[in-house]
């Protein structure tokens, strides 16, 4: 059996919900009503859905629900851009008015006239795919180069 002891690397499974535990099925229902805000207390929200606190904590970082509607809301942007005054600016000015959301940016050092970025960007209110903002920056001036490199929730 692989596990995390295998080169600390944790595999992940996609299965449906009929084979699961109802532990982990309520941990989720906990993890749900405590994000939405309809409870505030971990004790709280195990009492209203019928589980154990120990078993809400054993399963808390183990068990996500997988939401099929929205596993792409995070996109993760590599880029190329010339060593230039205002060019990281228009970049950014371009992603919101695509609708893009900037949540992280990671600027190297310029080397050779160009600095690697690495922006992270909730999609989520994007009316057009990311390949078409990808487009957009690739033609503009300064950019020498953006792909995307993940996706996440």
């Amino acid at each position: 059996m692989t596990g995390v002891g295998e080169g600390n690397r944790r595999r992940y499974y996609l299965v449906a919900e009929e084979i699961l535990p109802e532990a982990m099925l309520k941990t989720v229902q906990v993890k749900t009503l405590l994000a939405s805000g309809e409870v505030e207390r971990v004790h709280d929200a195990v009492s209203q859905v019928g589980l154990s606190r120990s078993a809400f904590y054993k399963y808390r970082d183990l068990v996500h629900l997988y939401d099929e509607e929205g596993r792409e809301h995070v996109v993760t942007l590599s880029l190329i851009l010339e060593h230039r005054t205002g060019v990281l600016s228009v970049v950014l000015d371009a992603i919101a008015r695509a609708g893009g959301n900037v949540l992280t940016i990671n600027q190297g050092m310029p080397v050779h006239q160009a600095a690697l970025v690495t922006v992270m960007v909730d999609v989520s209110d994007m009316t057009n795919p990311v390949d078409a903002l990808v487009k957009t920056l690739i033609g503009m001036t300064g950019v020498r180069r953006a792909e995307i490199v993940g996706y996440s929730q």
